[in-house]
């Protein structure tokens, strides 16, 4: 294992281990981008663990990149008691959205042969991002991550909701493709969108592979990056054992994709996967206290009761399902406000009104 360490700012640094040899496949994982969402750290840091025991039996066959805590920028905003890690408090951005499109490269010499393709998309890539030259630690941090990950066949970014059962965000380009991934996370939805409006980092990472192919009909070329977020659960859920577990589950996606020796292997996925159109977000239209009447991993149909948001002085407001589908996420903080996304429900069938800006910021 090699430590890397990258400055972002005085006083702040990316760390940043590498395993395997360079120079062929590359996966790159990373955890803590919303620095105040942990599982994911704890999984990498069991993974390394791992990842190094192979490495010393000689069983690594790609490099493997990992950065278990993505964001020192967040890792320092605690000045209200709390790590506040979602939003760059200077600016007010969400430290996943704004990432630099890497699909306007400029006149690319093409054809019939998707291995070189990849090749030169990558290195025009490389090319492009070399030529920046980013302002301020936000974009410097967004500018260093792309760096570390433009060129691998793999990436995952690893997040954690409020309360939430695992799930994951992937392009409908990698859909099955990714079915090994969601099976290691025990997914309970899969949510798909070519753009979810904002350019988070894993679709900064896909999306420029079919955007290019739209771009250049009479070329070949292959959705060759595999990006995928993966919500591990619950933000608060810091739990070793959980995290062994999970570790050694992305482990066999590893194997299973040739990139570490060994047998690989997932359980059967438990779910299906739907649009990210038809995900439900459950938005309070006032003010008051969450009292929810559904469970994680209830099964709802259109119409049934999720919360009443209650106010102390006042009314009480149902609120309902809008579509039939498992609830997958709730707020961990039983108090709304209008327009605060109170629970997401995966459901089956895109909604009208779900356009543009997919996700929750």
């Amino acid at each position: 294992m090699a430590r890397e360490s990258h400055a972002i700012a005085p006083g702040l640094e990316l760390s940043v281990l590498c395993f395997g040899p360079s120079g062929g496949r590359k996966a790159y994982l990373q955890a803590g981008l919303h620095a105040d969402e942990f599982p994911g750290m704890l999984v990498l840091r069991a993974l390394a663990r791992r990842l190094a025991e192979a490495e010393a039996r000689g069983l690594l066959r790609a490099e493997i990149v990992l950065v278990p805590q993505a964001n020192p920028i967040g890792l320092t905003q605690t000045g209200t008691g709390f790590l506040f890690g979602r939003f760059e408090t200077g600016s007010g951005e969400n430290f996943n959205r704004c990432y630099p499109d890497l699909s306007d490269l400029g006149p690319l010499e093409l054809g019939a042969d998707a291995a070189a393709n990849v090749a030169t998309i990558r290195a025009a890539m490389g090319r492009a991002l070399a030529a920046m030259q980013p302002e301020g630690a936000l974009d410097r941090l967004r500018h260093r991550l792309l760096l570390l990950a433009h060129d691998a066949d793999l990436v995952l970014d690893l997040h954690a909701d409020n309360q939430a059962e695992p799930h994951i965000y992937v392009g409908p380009a990698l859909w099955p493709e990714a079915q090994d991934i969601a099976a290691a996370i025990d997914a309970r939805a899969v949510l798909l969108a070519e753009v979810s409006g904002g350019n988070p980092f894993d679709e900064a990472c896909s999306g420029p592979w079919w955007a290019l192919a739209a771009r250049h009909p009479e070329a070949v070329i292959p959705p060759a990056c595999l990006a995928a977020t993966l919500e591990m659960g619950s933000n608060d859920d810091v739990d070793p054992a959980r995290a062994e577990d999970q570790a050694a589950a992305l482990l066999r996606v590893l194997e299973g994709r040739g990139l570490v020796e060994g047998p690989g292997g997932q359980p059967r996925l438990g779910c299906e996967a739907t649009p990210l159109e038809a995900m439900a977000q459950l938005k309070s239209p006032v003010t008051g206290l969450v009292a929810y009447h559904c469970r994680l991993g209830d099964s709802l149909r259109e119409g049934d009761l999720v919360a009443t948001v209650i106010d102390p002085l006042g009314e009480e407001t149902e609120l309902r399902a809008e579509t039939s589908g498992r609830l997958f996420a709730r707020h961990s903080q039983p108090y709304a406000w209008p327009g605060r996304v109170i629970g997401k429900i995966a459901g089956a069938h895109p909604l009208s009104h779900r356009k543009r800006l997919l996700l929750t910021d």
